[in-house]
């Protein structure tokens, strides 16, 4: 008897209710040890599981779909009576973070067609498996997770960072569009400055750079952005550089040098001075706020 081929992956739709604290299991971060390994043949009977993948790929079987999930993107398992196994290997590593929900009569899983009905009773919906639009925050937020349970902090707080994690994984995905639409593509022209900012974190990014780069005058393009976004251009480079400053300072050992050069700061003390001015934190205190790491090699 030949054995059915796993299904092809139609992106479907994870439901939440939106007044609840989810409840908080585990998590971790995971480093393969090589690229000859693949994940175990594992249950996931009551509890979901998000994975926010940083390096590699991740093959992974689960009720009877492949999903390939690569750097930077995420995937989120609902419970069920079938196991997650590796049908690949391959190195990989990522964070992941076990919870439940009360789903009561909710179905865990729906498909596009049926998201209409249950927006309107009083749910939240998040694709199973996309990019993650601001890695680096759902980064942070999942190490501070960890950290929050190496200290022993209580329960309400654990739940309440883990619904917070997935509630910020749901608010990245919408707000990823800005709000104001309008029909002249002013939101392409945000998302391509949006873009070009990131490619090019490392640089000391000027107005008049992004300017240069989309043929407009500094003056225009400033003021265009802010009326899309809502936020200065000067503000929203500056965020995302301290974005991907506080990923750098969790998830790696890069002296503080290094990611002040890295990141287009003339010297570390003008990085220091910009990163306690957003953060409140200095680039240190920041750091051993959030030194302990959970990691697991399977």
């Amino acid at each position: 008897m030949t054995k059915a081929k796993p299904k092809k992956v139609q992106n479907k739709l994870i439901v939440f209710p939106r007044e609840q604290l989810f409840r908080y299991l585990r998590s971790g971060k995971f480093v393969a040890l090589s690229s000859d390994w693949k994940h175990e043949n594992l249950p996931l009977l009551i509890d979901y599981e998000l994975i926010v993948v940083t390096e590699g790929t991740l093959f992974l079987r689960y009720m009877d779909e492949d999903f390939t999930v690569s750097a930077g993107e995420y995937l989120i398992l609902p419970p069920s009576k079938s196991k997650r196994s590796g049908f690949k290997k391959a190195y990989c590593s990522f964070y992941w973070s076990h919870f439940t929900v009360d789903m009561k009569t909710l179905p865990a899983r729906i498909t596009q067609d049926e998201a209409y009905v249950y927006e309107r009773a009083g749910c939240f919906l998040i694709p199973q498996t996309a990019p993650v639009p601001r890695l680096e925050k759902m980064v942070v937020q999942m190490k501070q997770l960890q950290d929050l349970e190496r200290n022993n902090y209580p329960d309400i707080t654990l739940n309440a960072a883990i619904t917070s994690i997935v509630a910020e994984l749901f608010g990245q995905l919408i707000s990823e569009i800005p709000r104001n639409l309008d029909p002249i593509g002013n939101n392409q022209i945000y998302s391509d400055i949006a873009d070009y900012i990131r490619r090019n974190i490392s640089e000391n990014i000027k107005i008049r750079d992004i300017a240069d780069a989309f043929g407009y005058s500094p003056k225009y393009l400033s003021h265009l952005f802010s009326v899309v976004s809502g936020s200065s251009l000067k503000q929203f480079i500056m965020s995302q550089k301290i974005e991907t400053a506080s990923y750098l300072l969790t998830d790696t050992d890069k002296t503080i040098s290094e990611i002040a050069a890295s990141l287009g700061f003339s010297d570390m003390h003008n990085f220091s001075r910009s990163f306690k001015k957003v953060t409140g934190l200095s680039p240190t205190a920041y750091r051993n706020t959030y030194s302990k790491r959970l990691l697991y090699h399977v």
